[in-house]
């Protein structure tokens, strides 16, 4: 894994963070990519997870005593600050490519990031403890995710406890990798509805979604951050098996099976299949050297910072270097 470090001293560590919140930006704008894989496979994972942990009950006594050098020590501004910079700057510039992208050209998109996330599963799990433990928490994972990337949306109603529940869930998802959190919101059936409430400023929706947000990220972090500080290995082949389980969502064949109207009055797909290629297409061809150069290139930035990515020691014939609990300076 790329090591990353939550307190950005040297050009070089702030231009990693900008970039690393610019791929959390380009995924986020893909249905069904999540964010937090992005902070996951590039490192940064549980620093980010300590730097949200930071806006506790002791900021606010030092917000409320005006002691602003203490407020200041106590939040890491500068990993933040980077960060959400490339994460706003890939918003700002690449929503409207990626939209085009997910209209026009699916396949071609999804074959890249299903590349990315086969080679970070790879490279994080080649690292875990090869225990039954560890197998059985990849594994039970992966049906988690399966699971909740198959379920159909319900309907629900939208009331602000709903709406608040709806935001708690969503961030949670947002924040585990493998799982969307606006695909979370369009199973309970309040995707539309909160996108509505946000483009007409309906504060009514906005408020009870912001807060349930906030209240299931700080809850959630929390348990994340103890999970990880006490059963490193199992928490970390729980979160693989998340992003194993999310690689049915981005399978870049599908067909529709069924539709829905949005918020603009067009059709848009509901629930998909997955399907095989027509593995004599050029489509598949150009596919298929997507998923490899999604592959070797994460391969190749993880050797870079880590010179211990399975891929490139298997083509260098050198052997692993010894399994760590954690990473230094990443805690991962």
């Amino acid at each position: 894994m790329i090591e990353m470090d939550n307190h950005p001293r040297t050009l070089r560590q702030y231009v990693r963070l900008y970039l690393t919140g610019f791929a959390m930006g380009v995924a986020d704008l893909i249905p069904g990519v999540s964010g937090g894989t992005m902070a996951f496979v590039l490192g940064i994972y549980h620093d980010l997870l300590g730097a949200i942990k930071s806006f506790n009950l002791e900021l606010l006594q030092k917000l409320l005593r005006g002691d602003f050098k203490a407020v200041q020590a106590h939040v890491p501004w500068p990993f933040l600050v980077a960060l959400m910079a490339g994460l706003v700057s890939a918003v700002l510039l690449l929503a409207r490519v990626m939209s085009w992208l997910l209209e026009n050209q699916p396949v071609y998109l999804f074959a890249f990031f299903f590349g990315l996330i086969v080679a970070s599963i790879l490279a994080i799990g080649y690292h875990l403890e090869h225990s039954p433990k560890t197998w059985g928490m990849i594994a039970l994972g992966t049906l988690i995710g399966f699971a909740i990337v198959n379920l159909v949306p319900v309907d629900m109603p939208n009331d602000p406890l709903t709406l608040f529940l709806s935001g708690s869930v969503a961030i949670m998802a947002m924040i585990l990798p493998g799982i969307s959190g606006s695909f979370i919101l369009l199973i309970l059936g309040q995707y539309d509805y909160v996108l509505n409430g946000i483009k007409d400023l309906n504060l009514l929706v906005i408020l009870p979604v912001m807060l349930g947000a906030a209240v299931g990220l700080l809850v959630f972090v929390r348990l994340l951050t103890w999970l990880l500080d006490r059963f490193y290995q199992v928490t970390v082949a729980l979160l693989v098996g998340f992003m194993a389980g999310s690689l049915w969502e981005i399978w870049p064949w599908k067909v529709v099976l069924e539709t829905r109207i949005d918020r603009h009055g067009e059709v848009v797909p509901l629930v998909e299949a997955n399907v095989l290629p027509n593995f004599a297409s050029l489509e598949f061809v150009i596919a298929l050297g997507l998923v490899v150069f999604g592959f070797v290139l994460f391969s190749y930035l993880d050797h870079l910072a880590s010179r211990n990515n399975p891929l490139f020691l298997l083509l260098t014939g050198k052997p692993a270097q010894p399994v760590a609990t954690k990473q230094p300076g990443t805690g991962l």
